[in-house]
């Protein structure tokens, strides 16, 4: 017993002298760091420029959005509603603590803890200024210890007073505005000093995440947030239940800024390229914007200049009908134009990057790469006719062509992609293995949930303009390499380079036949070619009269999308048509708007660059055949087409030596009267 006492006493001494070390070695390093912080002197209070935005060609972009200035007011000048709805919702003990809110900040870390990552914050109002003058919004502990040291040393050397006056003039409030003079005139036209407890708890509510906050992108999220704010000031006796409820039900006049969007260049870019940097620096929207970076985009002013105003023409006197397209570098992938909708100040969606819709026959390029990497070549001949197909679940499925217009022939691949011949892509799809043609859509780049079943071949899938015509520049350029991309370098403010683009070495897991997608390529420059006119018109014949050069492409059509991508050998561009709220599209003149604004824009985007040629890779062969045989093409043949294949799929004969076949038997007919009298009656 004895033993077990002096063993117990020396653990409980031991114990104590290694807790009085740990607090010893604990107090000798804040002093320590108190000491360094007051040799470094005061921090300055300067803040960095906005964020800067460049053309393609280096010159400075003009946005709505952009550049917006710093106007600084004292705290004097800012009206007690501003202050105690920020104390309120920011930091309620911000005059009793010394820069950190232990309190809060335990509270956070075990939500953290049992979240296992950081996904609550607890920075008081020091820190949150800290971190706007010196550091970058990144979510990791070295940022949070940096912040820390950066808010002793504002604690040391500012009043309070001085802290909160510099965080509400240059707390990023979104839409270009820093710091609450220039918030209040951006959302209300009017100096900080006149705001309403109303406008001011709006206001106040914004910085915790401007693109999710803001009344002006969401404003059922905002008047939430508001009505929080408002609740938090009467619970901490700033406000009274009758002044919180008249700010709850008050009404809020926002400023237009529909002449200022007016002048911004590609407003739907900009957003874009803010999103992209967000991902790429792994920061929040909100830290780009306000992270005084320089961003050098991708942006061809020019070309944007030429799309919109094809917008504007194409849709000139058009309803409810929306609209997107974007236009990229075929070699390159870099986006050199971009259209959300018809009027960004109407709606900042973007239907390029943001929504997805079903893509109709425009998907067929795709299914028809694989089949050429399945043992079909361009003049594999199929027959188009009605056809119930029996499924191997015991199903049947029975598609049908537009207008149940069919060949009830064998028609080509090359013919059936011109004319969008339905029954011959889902019997090439059946026949390859739908999981086969899954997989080829995976090595273009396609990420969506896609359905292993026969109606793929038709466009069932929904994907994002944006994504298509990535595809089809890997398609024409023949490389999973080609990536889109908006920005081709990033710098801080002191011109350290952050990131820059470089088109990846390969991709792993992805590899595209250069062969097989010259192929598809050059069918598609078939949608323009009345010579592969067959049971209806090629399906680009509506605007091949206005096509000054040689185009590929590939149209789709729903219930509820109208689709057009197509290319040149310099440049890719897609058009998506329709309504947001997926009605139906009943007028014809709807089907139209897609096809007719990407002839209107591509024509402007090409006017004065040189002709360029589709070149093959290595061992393709050109031929001439006869479309509707698929054979090669002789004298005798009333219409001839280009076709490039494998030396081994190149056709043996002609449709001349049918034609003498014909002729043979007209012949014996002569010879022999009543024998072509009976099959004259058969026919």
């Amino acid at each position: 017993m004895l033993l077990f006492i002096r063993l117990s006493w020396k653990w409980v001494r031991r114990s104590f002298k290694a807790f009085f070390t740990l607090g010893l070695l604990g107090i000798i390093a804040v002093l320590g760091l108190l000491a360094y912080a007051i040799v470094l002197g005061p921090p300055s209070l300067s803040t960095a420029q906005n964020t800067t935005y460049y053309l393609a060609d280096g010159e400075e972009m003009e946005g709505y959005d952009v550049g917006a200035s710093r106007q600084w007011i004292s705290l004097d000048e800012m009206p007690e509603e501003v202050i105690d709805a920020t104390l309120a919702i920011e930091d309620h003990r911000f005059y009793n603590h010394y820069g950190f809110d232990f309190k809060r900040m335990a509270s956070a870390a075990l939500t953290d803890l049992k979240a296992m990552r950081m996904v609550e914050g607890a920075s008081t109002i020091t820190q949150q200024y800290a971190r706007n003058l010196y550091l970058s919004h990144e979510k990791t502990w070295k940022r949070k210890l940096k912040e820390a040291f950066y808010a002793i040393r504002l604690e040391i050397f500012y009043e309070k007073d001085e802290i909160l006056e510099g965080y509400l003039n240059t707390i990023y409030y979104g839409h270009g505005a820093y710091g609450i003079e220039s918030a209040s005139r951006y959302f209300f036209n009017k100096n900080a000093g006149d705001l309403t407890l109303a406008e001011a708890t709006m206001l106040a509510g914004v910085p915790k995440g401007p693109s999710y906050y803001s009344p002006l992108a969401d404003k059922d999220n905002a008047e939430s947030r508001q009505e929080r704010i408002l609740s938090r000031m009467n619970d901490l006796e700033f406000i009274t239940n009758s002044e919180k409820n008249e700010a709850v039900t008050a009404s809020l006049d926002y400023y237009d800024h529909s002449a200022e969007e007016a002048k911004a260049v590609g407003p739907y870019f900009q957003d874009e390229v803010v999103r992209e940097a967000a991902r790429l620096l792994d920061v929040e929207v909100e830290a780009v914007e306000s992270g005084g970076f320089h961003i050098y985009t991708t942006l061809n002013p020019d070309h944007q200049k030429d799309l919109e105003e094809a917008l504007d023409e194409e849709f000139n006197g058009a309803v409810d009908i929306e609209t997107a397209a974007v236009v990229m570098d075929s070699k390159t992938g870099a986006v050199t134009a971009m259209a959300g909708g018809r009027d960004y100040s109407a709606s900042s969606f973007n239907r390029v990057t943001q929504s997805k819709r079903m893509v109709g026959s425009t998907i067929k390029p795709f299914l028809y790469y694989a089949a050429l990497n399945n043992g079909y070549s361009p003049l594999t001949m199929q027959e188009s006719k009605p056809t119930t197909f029996e499924l191997e679940d015991g199903d049947v499925y029975s598609p049908s062509n537009y207008n149940s217009y069919y060949a009830n022939d064998d028609i080509t691949m090359a013919q059936a992609l011109a004319l969008s011949d339905n029954i011959y892509a889902v019997k090439t799809n059946l026949d390859i293995g739908p999981k086969t043609f899954v997989d080829t859509l995976r090595d273009f780049g396609f990420n969506e949930d896609l359905p292993a079943v026969p109606s793929l071949a038709l466009g069932t899938a929904s994907i994002s303009l944006y994504d298509m015509v990535d595809g089809y520049s890997k398609l024409t350029g023949g490389s999973p390499k080609i990536q889109k991309h908006t920005i081709t370098k990033i710098t801080d403010h002191r011109e350290n380079v952050l990131y820059e683009y470089e088109k990846p070495e390969s991709v792993e897991g992805k590899k595209l036949d250069k062969e097989a997608a010259f192929s598809v390529t050059h069918m598609m420059t078939g949608i323009f070619d009345s010579a592969l006119n067959g049971y209806m018109n090629v399906t680009g014949s509506s605007i091949a009269d206005q096509l000054s050069r040689t185009y590929g492409g590939k149209s789709g059509t729903t219930d509820s999308d109208s689709w057009m991508i197509g290319f040149s050998p310099q440049y890719v561009m897609g058009v998506w048509s329709g309504y947001d709220d997926n009605r139906k599209m009943t007028q014809p003149r709807d089907q139209q708007y897609s096809k007719e604004l990407w002839a209107n824009t591509m024509e402007r985007i090409h006017e004065g660059l040189p002709v360029s040629a589709f070149t093959p890779p290595g061992d393709l062969r050109g031929v001439y055949i006869n479309p509707e045989s698929g054979k090669l093409s002789g004298p005798a043949c009333p219409e001839e087409r280009l076709v490039y294949v494998k030396k081994k799929d190149v056709p043996k004969e002609t449709c001349e030596e049918e034609d003498s076949d014909i002729k043979e038997i007209e012949e014996e007919l002569q010879k022999d009267p009543w024998y072509r009298s009976i099959v004259d009656w058969f026919q």
